[in-house]
């Protein structure tokens, strides 16, 4: 019962009598009483009256009956309402234009309505957005036949035709927009486009009284009509977002503040809707949401509460009664979703307040059991749906497609929770458009679609893009094939009319300004559009065609169309930030606050939340049945432990395992069982380039959900070959047919190096491809994403599109690309539509370059397979759904896309598709190949490169790229960079390496850090970058003396038995004792090589990780490993000659170091051979401790070698300082790669021969006692008699059974001097120091001797001589002749001179002589080497006079015995040496130990532990200065010449020399003189033809290019005392002595790179937000396709251009970020500063914040707080006060560092943090980050570490961080395990600080700047 206010009198007035009655007997008896307005209706002979209260308004009949409202009035009329009538009235006759301001919802409009309704006006009705251009509200040209016409658009209509105005939204319309409408507002004026003049109504009819019409016509003067007038509809500005009014605007209306109903009103409203609810409840619902809506909950920030929609809600009440009314509200406001915790609490305090608080109480509907069409309603289906075990049935609307039962969808898995879901969406369905919520990948498309199926809807998916207009969500232009523009109507429109459900995807993308216009069309299901059509609810439709009797084909002939019964709206959209700025012009990464007041009144708000366990457990089994059960609970632990912590980072991961993605995963396990979970994880979250701090995260959820990576390790092993046969490619494992494609042209073909790393990718790629899905590759640049593409489909034979996005990229560009060919536009096909239509690949390129809203399209066409593009065709994936249907494209099934991106985050800045998308595609890392596959690979670039240059190259960038990921450098060195190198390398091959990589790093030749970071790495790995070819440094050669024989061994072995002794042997088994297993460490090892500025004997150097106190006392090699024994404590260090770690077991438990004085240990290696490599034998030679180690397991066995060996001696032995000499064992190791040793003890008699592999000991006893024993072969020993050093040869059977107790045989061997012949004993008997045990090779022999000899031989070195040959022994009889080249001063004669030279004063030679004699023989190269101690070097003679000889540990003496050559090579003195001089003394005689490596190469460990490898050998040495030379590459010095070669035409005749010049003057060409320039056929230089060069010397001596580049003395003296000036005027200015600016230096320069990093990202983070944006509509710059007609029709504004975007007015400031930096300054700090300099690394650290932060204020607000045992408030730099120069830094530091010497002991770490946290929550701010610097001395102070887990993460607004300074014993790293990955650091090296304080920096707080 609606008034309906016809034309004819009688029916008006029963009208208002029926009315009038209604209004009575709704507001019943105390409705009339004051000043109440009643409406009446008068007829009067002259034309109908409307009365409102007191005033009255006469009705005009309308010419266009169609354009006025209907069924607007409702059949109760408020007071209030009637009150905002009569206003509205009041101002009409006063001919005023009126603006309704009001809080958001349909109430402003529907009141305008009503009263145009009342009035019976025609209504021009304008959405304004944020698109309206002023051709939208005056003139739009369109062309008709050729020709443009103006059409006229609603202002202007209405102006002409006296209608009324309405202009919704004046919030959302760009500023300068509505000034246009300006003067037609005031005067009623306005100038239009086509020259036609609108007047108002007074002076046109002034006019006409002096002129005709005719005259007024043909002056274009066109008369406003008197009935126009405007009715604007808007927010208040401030407290909504939007445009403020301007203020000329403004002025111009009248106002009128319509707030929501009256609560009484309200009430009445909602009694009528829900009759069956009890009038209690729906007090308290109003009260509620009045509650909500005060000025105090819009203080807090809470958005209004949509009171409107409680109308809705109170209809679903109304069927079901046993609703929660929590749920209810949570539909209204989802405030769960929209607000933060606080809000929450505010929130939940008023449903308590209310008794709203039921959610627990209330059941909850369980699910929809059944669904079928209702018979006597069309377009709508019974729905039954359980509640607490009640089946109520309701009607809902539905679609026209078949109805399809719930449950019976094979691709939907029914959950309880998505059951209940899709029941209360039902329940919502009945009465208005719906919005789920939820995470992406969480199966809101899914749902949706079921939802749709259930009750029979057809799906128009309309995917939401960010820059989307209003006109590509109603209508689009286009052109008819005659050229004329037209209007298409969009999807959104054709859903409406077709009654589909329209299903938006992504409302949180969407411009609030664009969404606008949509309000209408879900408030009250209207929409005009663009070209006059109007779209009216159905049963307003209906009315109007009663009323006005026509038919559906004239109405449609007026442009009214009904909108469909049935229409639904479906939106699906990602939660809202909280928190975030509402939609912030640069949307950033983040997201957004986008569910506002005004959204909030459109929809009814259901959330999808995170499935359970279990149920996602049911989902995924139902979807991929055979998926190992195993693995899915693996994953599904792992996810929801990371979707449940309240961690950011865990969160953002966890986002990456989506539902989507782990149906993903299963997929792929199901198909493919043997792959580990882990796999699957890393690649979903991609995390090889996530932060650090967020891979430390994910790296310790796996552990903790005990998913471990687990190695096959048949991986490595595996070849990963690809072959094609019979049309099948194989790749590894995976086979694939190989397709047949049609356009064979477009399959592409690469050259492409096969390598595994490389194929280890395409063989996962080919498991996805398989598998259906759509891949991602992300990497850095360079790494081969395309490459490994192109070369995949090559591999498969498919064609691919290629598709290059770009930041101009819009989603036009993406599907089509317009042109005008004959006044008609043409739309050409993309390559994503060509590869959808042919079933190609399509291949998109730097995907991350692009606005990730331009590619989120592609989710669509991933996800639906459907996409519409712009000229109206559709993609859809479904054949069947294509029937009969015009402009449609199916999809190809072939059709894959194939995404390469670069991966986020610095230093690409891209934008974040992998955030945005990554979950619909199956994700795949690329990284540069692994060191052996880039090697292979680059073998192939260039074959004839030398592999050690390629090894170098590889090993150099590997380094860069670790850098890189650590952040230390910022470019990621890519393997297109390496190959780049060696091609050139391998085309000219003289060019040196040195130069060619200089193509790569000059980019950053002026960057200083980085350069020093550069050059450094490179010399690391021997890359000599800077070397000159002159710098070669090797020492200098002395001849040596000649060899001389001087003697006789014989052996005796007469018949006489005195002579030849037998010893008895006796075997047993050992006792092992063990195994203990001990922790093996392995410390990275920082390789130098030596050859990087100039070339020297020295390969290589690195520093063994030992403690100063340590004492090295053992160094031995075996091939390539080097075993180095420390002995306070015992430690052994094992290293690979070019490895990349050092092992180290600490066997400090075996031996304990006890009290100095009583007991040092002394120990030695033997490193055994194989089956037992990695295996050693250490022995103990005071306690005769034998243990045997394994280095790769760290077992530890104790080998018992005699029954009683274990009664260590009584009596303390400490050999270093007793007067007598202790007796201590000595092992033999010289055969030890044989796995057997020798142990003897010095005075003893007994040997015993440990076989390790049997586990026996062999004793023998000898009558003699020993003295040493020389291992010469394997079955004869020289064993020396102890007293009268007599030597004997023991000779044994070789191998020593248990059956024959083999007899040894002792022979006594004479030495004899030449003159005296044999016989006679000669008195000086030498003890060897050195003896080898096998012979020098033939050659070697010859040469040595100067004769032709084949012969045993053995070289052996002792005090008196350089090298002794003794050839024959030990194999031959007879007596063998002794070569010796003797010294000219015996080195034992030598005094060890205190001098200079020789800092540490050594305790002389009272204690004997030293244990290690270090003197090796290098058989193969022909040389002795032996480590001297500077004192007995001939200095003199290596060293000029006036060159001071260089401080040193020691010199190798190397003697050379092939030329003849003694040089003497100098070892650089040790950084550091044990305090212990005395006892170090003991070990050597020089400060180091020299051990013979198996590649010719010798080892050197100084006392402080550096190794140095060098090299010593002749034709070595040749052969890598050589490499070295062709590596820095030749220059000779020659001026480079260009010659242009002409063929001059004269033939060059025979060559000749050509005349001599008597006089050498110059000539150039002429072919007769010799020693020219650039002639023909003489001899010359540069020419043509000539027999050879002749350089007549007229280019003067060539100045070598060194010298010509160096810069002269006196300008660089100029540019140093500039630098030194400007410093000191500086220091002057600030008032800082330069004592104090040296300090200061001191801790800036050691951050100096960090903050140089730092300071990069952030200036390029800063760049990034200033990154400018398209601004359409503009009347210049380029042309917008979009905009193309409108070009057509010569519209102006078609241009779009780049420009600074200015924020959104109402759109809060951006706020920084606020940093506090906790350092810890207690006493301890200051303690232990001298251990390891904690508290100066802390001092750097907070140096490093200052000055990276410094004149980015705005961004960040930081301060430094102190805490010790004084407090936890000690302010260092406060947030107002920021130091700003070097001195006011300093004070900083010096505070600190003053404070922690001074300040009480005591640790306030944990309440330092909790106050922080609390303290920074309160500060306004983007994000809030607290970083703790801390020793971990928490137990100490009994602090539990689960109390400080629980303090970092107490605030999840506040991201808080710990950095332990590495404290006692594995304190800390306990400490980290406790705590939250990602959240704490261990810096066990305090260098670390720094460098952990950038890695917080760079993944977190800069992520999102």
């Amino acid at each position: 019962m609606r008034a309906q206010l016809l034309q004819g009198s009688p029916a008006a007035a029963v009208a208002a009598r029926r009315m009038r009655s209604l209004l009575g007997c709704v507001l019943g008896r105390d409705g009339w009483m004051w000043r109440s307005h009643e409406v009446r209706m008068v007829s009067t002979a002259t034309g109908d009256t409307v009365t409102i209260g007191e005033i009255s308004y006469k009705l005009k009949t309308p010419q266009n009956p169609e354009l006025v409202p209907v069924k607007h009035i409702s059949d109760s009329l408020p007071q209030t309402v009637a009150q905002h009538l009569r206003w509205i009235m009041q101002k009409d006759l006063l001919g005023q234009d009126v603006f309704l301001i009001g809080p958001p919802g349909p109430l402003r409009r529907s009141i305008a309505m009503q009263y145009l309704e009342l009035t019976k006006r025609e209504v021009e009705y304008v959405a304004l957005s944020r698109d309206t251009t002023e051709t939208d509200l005056k003139q739009r040209r369109e062309i008709r036949s050729g020709t443009a016409f103006y059409i006229d658009q609603c202002a202007v209509r209405a102006a002409t035709q006296g209608r009324v105005l309405v202009l919704e939204g004046l919030e959302k319309a760009e500023r300068n927009v509505l000034p246009v409408l300006n003067n037609l507002l005031e005067n009623r004026e306005m100038q239009l486009e086509d020259g036609r003049f609108l007047m108002s109504a007074e002076r046109y009819d002034k006019l006409l009284q002096d002129h005709t019409k005719e005259e007024l016509d043909s002056w274009k003067i066109v008369r406003v009509s008197e009935d126009f007038r405007v009715i604007a509809l808007g927010l208040p500005v401030p407290k909504y977002k939007g445009n403020p009014l301007d203020p000329p605007l403004r002025s111009r209306f009248q106002a009128r503040d319509i707030y929501y109903l009256p609560f009484k009103d309200q009430l009445e409203r909602l009694y009528t809707a829900g009759p069956s609810v009890p009038a209690e409840r729906v007090s308290q619902l109003l009260s509620f949401a009045t509650t909500m809506c005060s000025q105090e909950s819009s203080n807090l920030g809470l958005p209004d509460f949509p009171v409107d929609n409680l109308l809705p809600a109170l209809q679903v009440l109304n069927t079901f009664p046993m609703l929660s009314s929590q749920q209810l509200i949570q539909r209204l406001y989802p405030y769960k979703d929209i607000l933060s915790k606080d809000g929450h609490k505010a929130v939940e305090g008023v449903l308590g307040r209310f008794e709203l608080a039921d959610a627990l109480r209330q059941a909850a509907p369980l699910g929809v059991l059944s669904v079928s069409k209702t018979t006597d309603v069309e377009g709508s289906a019974d729905v039954t749906v359980r509640v607490a075990d009640k089946d109520i049935t309701f009607q809902v609307p539905s679609g026209t497609k078949e109805l399809r039962p719930p449950n019976s969808s094979p691709t939907f898995i029914n959950t309880p929770s998505h059951s209940q879901l899709l029941a209360e969406m039902m329940q919502s369905h009945v009465v208005k458009d719906l919005c789920l919520i939820g995470a992406k990948g969480c199966g809101k498309s899914v749902i949706a679609k079921e939802f749709a199926e259930m009750l029979g809807y057809n799906i128009e998916p309309v995917m939401l893009y960010q820059d989307m207009t209003a006109r590509d969500l109603l209508q689009q232009r286009y052109t008819l094939p005659n050229g004329d523009t037209a209007w298409r109507p969009s999807p959104l429109v054709t859903a409406a009319i077709e009654g589909k459900l329209l299903l938006l995807d992504g409302i949180h993308r969407v411009n609030l300004g664009t969404l606008a216009v949509l309000s209408r069309l879900l408030h009250d299901r209207e929409l005009d559009l663009y070209d006059g059509t109007k779209l009216l609810r159905w049963d307003r439709y209906q009315t109007l065609k009663e009323q006005l009797q026509l038919s559906d084909q004239q109405l449609q002939e007026r442009s009214v169309f009904p909108v469909h019964p049935s229409f639904r709206v479906l939106a699906l959209a990602e939660p809202p930030v909280v928190g975030a700025s509402p939609a912030s012009s640069s949307s950033s990464s983040r997201g957004q606050q986008w569910l506002g007041p005004e959204l909030l009144t459109m929809f009814l708000y259901h959330t999808v939340t995170p499935l359970a366990k279990a149920e996602e457990m049911g989902l995924i089994q139902g979807l991929s049945p055979n998926i190992p059960a195993e693995a899915a609970e693996q994953l599904l632990q792992l996810t929801h432990a990371l979707r449940q912590t309240n961690d950011p980072t865990a969160q953002s991961l966890a986002s990456s395992l989506s539902t989507r993605q782990l149906l993903r995963i299963c997929r792929r396990l199901s198909q493919y069982p043997e792959e580990s979970v882990a796999h699957a994880v890393h690649k979903a979250c991609l995390s090889r380039f996530l932060p650090s701090l967020a891979r430390a995260s994910l790296e310790k959820s796996l552990s903790n959900c005990s998913v471990q990576e687990t190695l096959d390790p048949a991986e490595h092993t595996r070849d990963h070959r690809c072959v094609v046969e019979d049309g099948v490619l194989t790749i590894g494992s995976v086979s694939a047919p190989i397709y047949n494609p049609n356009q064979r042209m477009k399959v592409p073909d690469v050259l492409f190096y096969d390598n595994p790393q490389h194929m280890m990718v395409m063989e996962d790629m080919l498991k996805d491809f398989l598998l259906g899905e759509h891949l991602l590759l992300v990497g850095n640049q360079g790494v081969g994403k395309n490459k490994i593409v192109d070369r995949f489909l090559h591999l498969l034979n498919r064609p691919r599109e290629y598709l290059q996005l770009h930041r101009d990229t819009t989603v036009q560009t993406l599907t089509l690309q317009p042109s005008v060919r004959d006044g008609v536009i043409i739309y050409e096909d993309s390559p994503l539509v060509k590869a959808v239509k042919l079933g190609h690949i399509l291949v998109i390129d730097e995907a991350d370059k692009a606005p990730t809203n331009v590619t989120c399209i592609l989710k669509t066409l991933v996800e639906s397979g459907e996409m519409i593009l712009a000229d109206g065709r559709r993609i859809i994936s479904d054949p069947r759904e294509a029937e009969g249907r015009p402009n449609i494209i199916i999809m190809h099934p072939d059709f894959r896309m194939m995404v390469l991106a670069n991966r986020p985050g610095f230093p690409f800045l891209g934008n974040d598709f992998f955030g945005a998308l990554g979950d619909i595609f199956s994700c795949h890392a690329v990284d540069n190949p692994k060191p052996q596959a880039e090697l292979a690979m680059l073998k192939q670039y260039g074959p004839d490169v030398p592999d050690a240059t390629l090894q170098k190259l590889v090993a150099a960038f590997g380094e860069l790229r670790s850098m890189a990921d650590q952040g230390t450098i910022t470019y990621p060195y890519s393997t297109r960079e390496v190959v780049n190198i060696v091609k050139h390398l391998q085309k000219f091959p003289n060019e040196g390496l040195a130069n060619v990589v200089r193509n790569v790093f000059d980019f950053d030749s002026y960057n200083k850090d980085m350069r020093e970071v550069l050059i450094e790495a490179l010399h690391k790995h021997g890359i000599p970058i800077g070397a000159k070819p002159t710098s070669v440094h090797l020492a200098k050669e002395l001849p040596l003396p000649e060899v001389r024989m001087t003697g006789y061994w014989t052996i005796n072995q007469g018949g006489n038995a005195r002579r030849k002794l037998l010893c008895p042997t006796e075997t047993h088994p050992i006792e092992i004792k063990g195994p203990v297993f001990l922790r093996v460490q392995s410390y990275p090892c920082s390789r130098q090589e030596s050859r990087a500025l100039s070339f020297t004997e020295e390969k290589a150097h690195w520093q063994i990780p030992m403690n100063e106190v340590n004492i090295i006392c053992d160094v031995t090699g075996t091939d390539d490993t080097l075993y180095v024994a420390t002995c306070n404590p015992v430690t052994l260090y094992s290293m690979k000659e070019r490895g990349e770690t050092i092992q180290c077991m600490e066997l400090y438990d075996v031996f304990p170091r006890t009290i100095s004085g009583v007991w040092q240990p002394f120990v030695s290696v033997a490193p055994l051979g194989g089956p037992l490599d990695g295996q050693v034998v250490l022995h103990e030679e005071q306690s005769n401790t034998v243990l045997h180690l394994d280095l790769v397991t760290g077992a530890v066995r104790r080998l018992a070698l005699s029954p009683d060996s274990d009664q260590t001696s009584s009596r303390a032995s400490n050999w270093w300082s007793s007067k007598e000499q202790q007796q201590g064992h000595k092992m033999c190791r010289d055969f030890s790669h044989k796995n057997w040793l020798l142990f003897y003890k010095e005075d003893g008699n007994q040997l015993e021969v440990l076989d390790v592999l049997e586990g026996r000991v062999h004793s023998i006893s000898l009558p003699i006692n020993l003295k040493s024993v020389y291992l010469v072969a394997e079955d004869r020993w020289l064993l020396l008699e102890s007293n009268t050093n007599k030597k004997f040869l023991l000779t044994k059977p070789m191998h020593m059974g248990a059956e024959d107790s083999g007899v040894c045989q002792l022979h006594s061997i004479n030495e004899d001097a030449v003159s005296s012949g044999h016989g006679a004993t000669s008195d000086v008997v030498s003890i060897p120091h050195m003896l080898s045990s096998e012979q020098l090779p033939n050659e070697n022999l010859s040469a040595a001797l100067g004769q032709k000899i084949v012969s045993p031989n053995r070289l052996l070195a002792d005090s008196g001589s350089f090298a002794q040959i003794i050839v024959g022994f030990p194999d031959l009889m007879s007596p063998n002749e002794v070569y010796s080249f003797k010294r000219p001063v015996d080195l034992s004669a030598m005094k060890s001179r205190e001098s200079g030279s020789h800092m540490f004063s050594r305790g002389g030679s009272l204690s004997g002589s030293a244990k290690r004699s270090n003197c090796v023989s290098l058989l193969s190269a022909n040389q002795v080497v032996r480590a001297i101690p500077p004192n007995k070097v001939p200095l003199t003679e290596i060293y000029p006079k006036d060159v001071t000889p260089p401080m040193t540990a020691a010199y190798l003496e190397v003697t050379d015995l092939n030329s003849k050559k003694l040089k003497y090579v100098a070892v650089p003195r040790s950084m550091t040496v044990s305090p212990y001089t005395n006892w170090v003394s003991k070990v050597s005689d020089s400060d180091v130990l020299v051990a013979a490596l198996g590649s010719g190469s010798v080892a050197t460990v100084d006392m402080g532990g550096y190794v140095r490898l060098w090299e010593t050998g002749l034709d070595t040495l040749q052969r890598s200065l050589m490499e070295w030379r062709n590596m820095i590459g030749t220059e000779d010095g020659r001026p480079i010449q260009i010659t242009i070669q002409r063929e001059s035409g004269l033939d060059v005749s025979a060559p000749k020399h050509g005349k001599v010049d008597q006089n050498n003057d110059p000539h150039v060409g002429g072919n007769q003189w010799a020693g020219g320039t650039g002639g023909r056929d003489t001899a010359g230089l540069g020419g043509k033809g000539g027999p050879y060069r002749l350089d007549a010397g007229h280019k003067v001596y060539q100045v070598s290019q060194a010298e010509k580049d160096a810069v002269p003395e006196e300008v660089r003296r100029a540019a140093r005392e500039m630098g030194e000036k400007a410093f000191k005027d500086r220091l002057k200015e600030i008032d800082m002595s330069e004592y104090d600016a040296e300090t200061y230096e001191r801790f800036s320069s050691a951050v100096r790179r960090q903050v140089q990093s730092l300071r990069i990202i952030l200036d390029s983070l800063q760049a990034k937000g200033k990154e400018r944006q398209w601004l359409k509509n503009q009347a210049l710059g380029e042309l917008d396709d979009a905009k193309i007609i409108d070009g057509l029709t010569g519209e102006k504004a078609i241009y779009k251009r780049r420009g600074e975007l200015e924020p959104e007015l109402g759109s809060p400031q951006q706020k920084p970020k606020r940093l506090r930096v906790l350092a810890d300054v207690s006493g301890s700090m200051y303690r232990f500063n001298g251990v390891d300099g904690r508290l100066e690394r802390s001092m750097e650290a907070v140096c490093m914040v200052m000055e990276a932060l410094e004149s980015y204020e705005h961004k960040f607000k930081y301060d430094i707080i102190g805490h010790s045992g004084d407090g936890y408030d000690i302010d260092l730099v406060t947030t107002n006060k920021v130091p700003k120069n070097d001195k006011q830094r300093l004070r900083v530091l010096k505070t600190m560092h003053a404070h922690a010497q001074f300040c009480m002991s005591g640790d306030y770490t944990l309440e330092a943090t909790e106050v922080s946290i609390k303290e920074l929550a309160r500060d306004e701010a983007d994000e809030h980050f607290v970083v703790v610097l801390s020793d971990a001395n928490l137990e100490r102070y009994g602090i539990r570490p689960e109390r400080f887990a629980q303090a970092l993460t107490s605030d999840p607004q506040v991201n808080a961080f710990a950095i332990f300074i590495g404290s006692l014993g594995d304190q800390a790293e306990r400490l980290q395990k406790t705590l939250p990955a990602g959240r704490s650091f261990v810096a066990m090296d305090t260098k670390q600080i720094p460098r952990i304080l950038q890695q917080i920096f760079t993944s977190t707080m800069l992520s999102s700047a």
